[in-house]
């Protein structure tokens, strides 16, 4: 994911985006490092928040469909 990158492109702080989540800092920090799967509600927040896709967020490629 794609979340650690946004938020420091950014300049905004765990603690401000675990605000905007309704989370301590410290789960936060796990969804960024991947130790803990961050839930589909937090990400639409992000979506919104960001002002971008979940498939940003998440990493995926830019192309509508897979190569084949």
């Amino acid at each position: 994911m794609r979340i650690k990158e946004i938020r420091e492109d950014r300049d905004l702080t765990q603690v401000e985006i675990a605000k905007v989540l309704n989370c301590k800092q410290n789960t936060y920090a796990q969804y960024e490092s991947g130790k803990r799967q961050i839930p589909i509600e937090a990400i639409k927040k992000l979506c919104v928040f960001y002002n971008v896709s979940a498939d940003y967020i998440l990493g995926l490629p830019d192309l509508p469909y897979p190569k084949r």
